[in-house]
């Protein structure tokens, strides 16, 4: 199965930080529906009517295929994303990140409609030196990336000729909580910072992600993608980044190990992805990772320096 026919696509995790930002990016002449777990809409983001919906609940993903109806294709944005937390709400985590991915990837499969389901570099667990490849095997170590994987798994089995996997890596987005807002309300208040700087991958905005979800899901074909922003940093450094182009002076920005910030999940201390497909299929890499931020932060109302 080969790209998408126009019409009217679903969003799960409308309320997300990516979800909300592929609400806003519909190509022209498309349609868009969104839905997530829960009711309430992203702050600053656009209002979906579907609501909430349990997508683990097979006949409440029925219904809402058919209420919101024809749906010609689904981008799966929702998820369990609270990484450590995960580590003691293994239940719900594997719920939503794996039977809620299968439930859906089913009834697009039922349809014979494509589905592009965003999975995590944390599918990896970090010991390899180079990036990650598409074809190169997922070994997870925390609970989150076991479920990530688990879906990845059950949505391949559920419509292996129609699932676009898309990994992607150290999100952000204009709403939501995120590392970069974070970084500048403590540099603000503190004006001294311990930055982790043995963890590296690759910064990613969603501005940048949601338009190749788009074009992944109208020009892709099933298998999976690595989608992240063109480069790479430790987290040190993306945060010495947007520092400096918020321009936000006078704060002291120390390096520290993994050891110094102990946390109930293991992070893999390289998660930087290799995006050759996607590259192939637009025909150009996302941003670079640091032009990307400085694009965020003026959306975000900061002036870059």
């Amino acid at each position: 199965m080969k790209g998408c026919t126009q019409g009217r696509v679903l969003i799960t995790g409308a309320a997300g930080m990516l979800g909300s930002q592929l609400l806003l990016d519909v190509p022209e002449g498309w349609e868009a529906v969104g839905t997530d777990l829960a009711t309430a809409n992203a702050e600053g983001g656009p209002e979906f009517p579907a609501g909430g919906v349990d997508l683990a609940d097979s006949a409440a993903v029925q219904k809402l295929f058919d209420d919101f109806g024809p749906i010609v294709g689904v981008i799966h944005g929702a998820a369990y994303t609270a990484v450590d937390a995960a580590e003691e709400n293994e239940e719900l985590a594997m719920k939503v990140n794996a039977t809620a991915t299968r439930v859906v990837a089913a009834a697009c499969a039922e349809r014979g409609i494509p589905c592009v389901m965003v999975s995590t570099d944390f599918v990896f667990d970090g010991t390899k030196q180079s990036p990650y490849t598409e074809t190169d095997v997922p070994c997870p170590i925390s609970v989150y990336g076991k479920t990530k994987l688990a879906g990845e798994i059950a949505a391949r089995e559920a419509h292996p000729n129609g699932v676009r996997i898309v990994r992607t890596a150290w999100l952000y987005g204009p709403r939501g909580n995120n590392f970069p807002r974070t970084i500048l309300k403590l540099a603000r208040e503190r004006g001294a910072l311990s930055v982790v700087d043995d963890q590296r991958g690759s910064p990613t905005s969603t501005l940048e992600l949601s338009p190749a979800l788009w074009d992944v899901l109208m020009l892709g074909e099933a298998g999976v993608y690595h989608a992240s922003c063109d480069g790479q940093a430790t987290w040190f450094g993306f945060a010495e980044a947007a520092i400096s182009l918020a321009g936000v002076e006078n704060v002291e920005l120390e390096p520290c190990g993994t050891e110094a910030f102990p946390r109930p999940a293991p992070r893999p201390a390289n998660s930087v992805l290799a995006c050759d497909r996607l590259t192939e299929l637009r025909g150009k890499t996302l941003a670079p990772w640091r032009r990307a931020l400085g694009q965020y932060l003026v959306d975000a109302g900061q002036d870059p320096a």
